[in-house]
């Protein structure tokens, strides 16, 4: 596993935009399988993705993305793409109806959700496909990656938390918190409290993870992580044992020391 320190979000958001750009041109054309993630750290990702992509001119026809999470509704089912917070909508926003439709990605076969109805279909979709070639992950202020929420390390082993499949979880308060500050301007009641998540053993067999690190709050989950070992109550302390993980932080808001 990799540590990298970057001086600010601008130049975090370049160093993510070139590691998933070349991970994408150096698939040849070939199908390609690509982990996303939402929320504020990824904008400036995505936007110089995009611009990249575009401006090349890459062959998009057999790249396939597959998000992390989607929020579920009351009545058990995904929340629609008018919802406020719907991850789908922010993908497209974002990136999905950014790119040259030239390039030849297709939303609707190419661009992949977990099912809150049936998440087991999610997993059994990607392992047909082959996996996931590269993971962009954040991390929770409590350490979470997706919506794995962490678990007491007196209720799961640590290998029953490395194979945890994708399903639905109920959203831990400091998550609900943190989303509705960040992303619902402080109105809890617009926060789903609970989410269908990629499972850890999905995230964990990808070959390459990049996880993306810039608020001050994360420095806490990061210093525990970095001085810590695998349990199931700090979910991204699994990167740990990943060969092909790397992690970029922003020393201007994460004043991290590391070997």
């Amino acid at each position: 596993m990799e540590w990298r320190r970057v001086a600010n979000y601008d130049e975090m958001s370049q160093v993510a935009a070139e590691r998933i750009y070349a991970a994408v041109v150096a698939a040849g054309g070939r199908r390609f399988n690509l982990g996303l993630a939402t929320g504020n750290t990824m904008l400036g990702l995505y936007r110089l993705l995009t611009e990249k992509l575009n401006h090349n001119r890459i062959d998009l026809r057999n790249l396939h993305t597959y998000n992390l999470d989607e929020y579920v509704g009351a009545d058990g089912k995904a929340v629609p793409e008018n919802h406020p917070l719907s991850y789908r909508r922010y993908m497209r926003q974002n990136l999905f109806a950014v790119l040259d439709p030239a390039l030849g990605f297709q939303e609707e076969t190419q661009a992949h959700f977990p099912d809150p109805v049936d998440p087991a279909g999610f997993d059994r979709g990607l392992a047909a496909a082959g996996g996931l070639g590269f993971q962009l992950l954040g991390i929770g202020f409590n350490g979470h990656i997706a919506f794995n929420e962490p678990i007491s390390a007196s209720e799961i082993s640590v290998a029953g938390y490395a194979a945890l499949p994708s399903r639905v979880v109920a959203l831990e308060a400091l998550t609900i918190q943190t989303n509705s500050r960040l992303t619902a301007g402080d109105d809890d009641a617009l926060v789903p409290r609970h989410a269908a998540t990629m499972g850890m053993a999905q995230i964990l067999a990808a070959r390459e993870i990049l996880l993306l690190a810039c608020f001050a709050e994360q420095l806490k989950p990061l210093r525990q992580m970095l001085h810590g070992e695998p349990t199931s109550e700090l979910p991204a302390s699994y990167l740990l044992t990943h060969a092909q993980a790397v992690v970029v932080y922003t020393v201007d808001k994460i004043p991290l020391d590391h070997p």
